[in-house]
């Protein structure tokens, strides 16, 4: 038994999917890559280094490289668009005639990797309080159909346990719907306004910067000047104060130079790349988000690719009955489990809706229903499907039935447990609660419990 229990210990099953591949571009892929640019510069701002300055006075370079890091340094516009080598050392630098020229003072470089990961955990926070919200709905209502070690008795008890959980909680899933939809938002608004943080973080130059690189790209030699060196200038002037002998105030120019803005600046061309890249994914989902929250048909057509060996009639019946809240939930069930569970969870809650229909129709004879669904024979009238949804009685899926749906589960078991409109709460057998519904195990199953 420890042995085995060792065992099924060791096996990790996999991780339940609490959302999409546009969520997780967000708090998977974007904030691991800033979490790694800021390990980058922190190590070689820390470890390495992160400036070097060159005067000919008789001040020693280390407190020049000192103080040029804390006070910051400058580069000159009025230099940027003359002849390297002609009329300037460098980009960006020249002669200072301490005279008010106008001066771009560079101080970002500090706190790069500081900002980086404040970025990172701003990326990861929607997640995080959806994961809260979520409060492990899906965990509950799909882990035991994706651990192999359960008997195929128990992962069907869980399958209609799950269905009688859908029956008694039909259209009340809307708040979990809204709130995701709202964390799809935030992702949107988060990945808009970091681009301005930025742009405000680099002095105006960022929301362009990517612009101003394909631009530059496309110049002559002689006419461009590279907006990466202008944003990040590798040298750049600094300007150190000291009394001297006599008692006046000294003034010490120097060059200084940034190996660190070589790494800033290609961190920030693939950051402007991706933001706009994610911003344009993210808004282009929330608009089909939007769509699906308005079209029955378009819902339908969602569910239907990802559960395929479903029947298209059920499938139908229960997008039509049910509300975007109950669709989305269904749609992250069938994530994480195997088709043939989803399969048999959603014919069973197909037929009980049916029966429940039929029942109210038998109290109300002279209703004719919503309009929606006019009896079990007829496809859904408001569903766009491109194809008429197959009848229940024509329905080529139910030919194959897996042996979920058959029954074959151990000596004497006939399938009736979970046939028609949900009599899976059954006549006898030991009885199970699912989220405080009592709910009993399908008739003539030997269960045999786990090892």
């Amino acid at each position: 038994m420890d042995i085995f229990t060792k065992f099924k210990t060791a096996i990790k099953i996999r991780e339940v999917l609490v959302d999409n591949n546009v969520f997780q571009l967000h708090y998977r892929v974007t904030a691991i890559l800033l979490v790694s640019c800021a390990a980058l510069v922190a190590s070689k701002q820390h470890f390495g280094d992160p400036i070097d300055c060159i005067t000919r006075d008789d001040i020693p370079n280390k407190i020049m490289d000192t103080y040029c890091w804390i006070h910051a340094t400058f580069t000159l516009p009025s230099a940027c668009n003359k002849t390297v080598g002609i009329e300037v050392p460098h980009p960006c630098v020249d002669k200072f005639s301490h005279n008010g020229e106008q001066r771009i003072y560079h101080k970002y470089y500090q706190w790069v990797y500081f900002v980086l990961f404040f970025q990172a955990a701003f990326f990861y926070a929607p997640h995080f309080f959806w994961k809260t919200c979520e409060a492990k709905l899906l965990r509950n209502l799909t882990d035991e159909l994706r651990d192999p070690l359960f008997l195929e008795e128990e992962k069907r008890d869980k399958a209609l346990n799950v269905v009688k959980y859908l029956v008694r909680h039909k259209n009340m899933h809307q708040k979990y719907y809204y709130l995701f939809t709202l964390f799809e938002l935030c992702n949107f608004l988060n990945v808009v306004g970091q681009i301005y943080v930025v742009d405000a973080f680099l002095g105006g130059t960022f929301t362009t910067y990517g612009l101003d690189v394909i631009n530059y790209a496309q110049l002559e030699q002689d006419d461009r000047v590279d907006p990466m060196v202008k944003v990040f200038p590798r040298m750049t002037k600094c300007t150190f104060h000291r009394f001297g002998s006599s008692g006046d105030v000294q003034t010490h120019d120097a060059l200084c130079i940034l190996p660190l803005n070589i790494i800033n600046e290609k961190i920030y061309i693939i950051m402007w790349f991706w933001f706009v890249f994610l911003a344009g994914v993210t808004g282009i989902w929330l608009i089909f988000r939007a769509f699906t929250f308005m079209k029955p048909g378009l819902r339908y057509r969602v569910l239907r690719r990802r559960a395929s060996l479903t029947s298209r009639s059920c499938l139908a019946r229960v997008v039509e009955e049910s509300k975007p809240g109950d669709w989305f939930l269904l749609c992250m069930m069938c994530k994480n489990m195997d088709a043939q569970w989803f399969r048999f969870i959603i014919k069973n809650y197909s037929d009980r809706l049916a029966a429940a229909m039929a029942d109210k129709k038998g109290r109300n004879p002279s209703s004719n229903g919503s309009g929606k669904f006019r009896g079990n024979r007829r496809a859904p009238q408001h569903l766009d499907t491109g194809r008429r949804p197959m009848l229940d009685d024509e329905d080529d899926d139910d030919d194959d039935l897996s042996d979920l749906e058959r029954g074959s589960f151990g000596p004497g078991d006939s399938g009736e447990g979970h046939s028609g409109g949900g009599s899976a709460s059954g006549r006898g057998g030991p009885r199970q609660s699912f989220d405080g519904v009592a709910v009993e195990a399908p008739p003539q199953l030997n269960r045999t419990s786990k090892a």
